[in-house]
Parts: structure tokens; C-alpha cells; sequence
């Protein structure tokens, strides 16, 4: 049975654009080479996008800088955000500083925060992409992070007048690069009332740190959360961790959902759902089909199992 503070309450049900990547949305996988960055075509665009969540049950959009076709003008921004009104669907704005794969979706704070302003975005979700040396399973708050920490937490710093001046909710995620005690610690070096963490459920194994425990420490804090499954196994090629429908994989997602009910602050009022699907044994075309499914799966549990979402049920 869940208890505590958040019991009863509802969570509107959100979306990571990411979900859909094979079909171009959110950022493109690991395509580079010899300094060319090569991405998925992209066969859904966000105003389809947004029609289809309305269809599907999705409340909110978690997006990233690629979904705006490269088009910052403010007159883009402001159709964005004038037909997210109109459907009722709320956005969010994911930004990377330094991704590993898909430069689209780097931004500086500065920048990022006028752009979340002009789309009407409620939250701004940021991956520092911090450096660990190797081996990594022990090196949180080691010297060579903390020196890439303390320059983020200045550049947050300098960068709460406007935080405030638009009233944004930011959540700094560990995105497979940041341990939940390093995550915390920017949190609360910060200290303020509009920044928090983005707890995603399944990046903590990157950093061979475990899922409950991450999620635990980080529930207090969050203010977004990637809600991910994942099927976690081994082979002769090694151990994987494969994205999957929520509910099919090895992730306890009613336990992380009681987890956040009893923990979490009154400033998460959001799950995202996230399906990273494998990459391989599929052509393209297949691939896209299977993300729409695996969603249209996940939603429906969401909703059913999880009592996730608000409207469109």
C-alpha cells in the first residue's frame, strides 16, 4: 500500500520526446564520424507531435532543442507555445551542455532560459555532462568532478536573477554522469527554492550505482524524473541494460513509483515517461513502429497500474 505525503495525490503523465528517436524527436544516438554528426530522419515533427499526445493521454512534453527544427526565432517559439496552450499540453525543456552524441541539444543556462521562457515551459532539465575518471564505479565527488561541479554550481548562480524573473523550475539530472550524491550537492550548494534534481530511474547503472538506492537519495529532491524500464541481462558479449515498454523490464517501477509518492517535494508534479529501444535488429522503418507501440504500451500502464496522468483517461 503507498503512504505518506503524496498518497493520494495525482501526477500528470509527461513525455520525453527522446522516446521516439528513431523517428527524430528528442536527439540522435551516437552517429559521428569524422567530425560529422549524422541523425535519424525525422518523420514526426512537434506539431504532429503534440496532436498525437493529446490522442495518446500525454499532459506534457519533455523536449529538446531538435525538436524545433533549428528554428529559435521568436516567432517559432511563440506558435510552439501557442499551440501547446490551445491543446492544453504543458512543455518542458531538456538541455545537454556537452552531449556525447547529438550537439543539437546543447545550450548554455543563459540562453536556454530565454528560450523556456518564450515556449512557456514550466521546467528546465539540464545534463551537465561532468567527466569522471575511470574506474568510475568509485570515483564520485572525486577532485577532477568536483572541480567541473563547482564551476556549474557558479554558472546556476549567476544565472538565478532570470531563474526567478521567469519563475522556472530547473532539475540538474543524473544523466549518466553525475552519481545522486553529486547531484545533491550541486542542489544544495544551490539552495533555492526553484532548483532541484531530475531523478532518471535508470542511469544510475552507468555509473554501477544501484537503482534503489539512487532513487531514494534523489527523491527529495526532485523536481522531474525520466521514468525508464529497462531489461538488464547477460550474454557471452557481456551485461546489457536494453530500453523496453514500461512494466516488461527489470526496473520495480511500482516500488520507484511508491518510493516518489512517500519522498518526493510538491514540486514534482510530473513523470516522464523515457523508452530508449535498442538500436539494432530491426530496419528503421520496423524500429519506429515499435517505439510507437512500446509508448502506446507504457501509457496504458502508466495509467492503469501506476495511476499516472491526470487528463485523457
Amino acid at each position: 500500500m503507498i503512504t505518506g505525503k503524496n498518497a493520494n495525490r495525482k501526477f500528470k503523465l509527461g513525455m520525453h520526446t527522446y522516446t521516439l528517436h528513431l523517428s527524430g524527436l528528442g536527439e540522435s544516438w551516437g552517429f559521428q564520424s569524422e567530425g560529422r554528426t549524422y541523425e535519424f530522419e525525422k518523420v514526426i515533427n512537434l506539431d504532429k507531435l503534440m496532436d498525437m499526445c493529446v490522442e495518446e493521454g500525454i499532459e506534457v512534453i519533455h523536449m529538446t532543442l531538435v525538436d524545433l527544427d533549428d528554428d529559435l526565432s521568436d516567432e517559432h517559439l511563440a506558435a510552439v507555445k501557442a499551440k501547446a496552450e490551445k491543446l492544453g499540453l504543458d512543455l518542458e525543456l531538456n538541455i545537454s551542455f556537452n552531449a556525447p552524441s547529438d550537439p543539437r541539444a546543447n545550450c548554455t543556462i543563459e540562453d536556454s532560459l530565454e528560450i523556456a521562457h518564450k515556449l512557456g515551459c514550466k521546467l528546465v532539465k539540464y545534463s551537465t555532462d561532468v567527466e569522471h575518471p575511470h574506474p568510475i564505479s568509485h570515483s564520485c565527488m572525486c577532485p577532477e568532478a568536483m572541480e567541473q561541479m563547482e564551476k556549474i554550481v557558479m554558472d546556476f548562480k549567476r544565472n538565478i536573477p532570470t531563474i526567478e524573473k521567469y519563475n522556472l523550475k530547473i532539475a540538474i539530472e543524473n544523466h549518466c554522469d553525475l552519481f545522486a550524491d553529486e547531484v545533491i550537492w550541486m542542489v544544495e550548494q544551490l539552495n533555492h527554492p526553484l532548483i532541484g534534481a531530475c531523478c532518471d530511474t535508470i542511469n544510475s547503472l552507468m555509473l554501477a550505482e544501484g537503482i534503489k538506492e539512487c532513487i531514494d537519495k534523489m527523491a527529495p529532491y526532485c523536481y522531474c524524473v525520466h521514468f525508464c524500464d529497462n531489461r538488464v541481462f547477460a550474454d557471452p558479449d557481456g551485461t546489457h541494460s536494453l530500453g523496453c515498454a514500461i512494466g516488461d523490464g527489470d526496473v520495480d517501477v511500482i516500488e520507484v513509483m511508491k518510493i516518489l509518492r512517500e519522498k518526493a517535494p510538491e514540486e514534482l508534479d510530473t513523470i516522464d515517461l523515457e523508452i530508449e529501444l535498442p538500436l539494432s535488429s530491426y530496419t528503421i522503418e520496423d524500429g519506429r513502429k515499435e517505439e510507437i507501440d512500446a509508448m502506446r504500451k507504457s501509457i496504458k500502464y502508466m495509467h492503469e497500474v501506476l495511476d499516472i496522468g491526470i487528463k485523457g483517461r
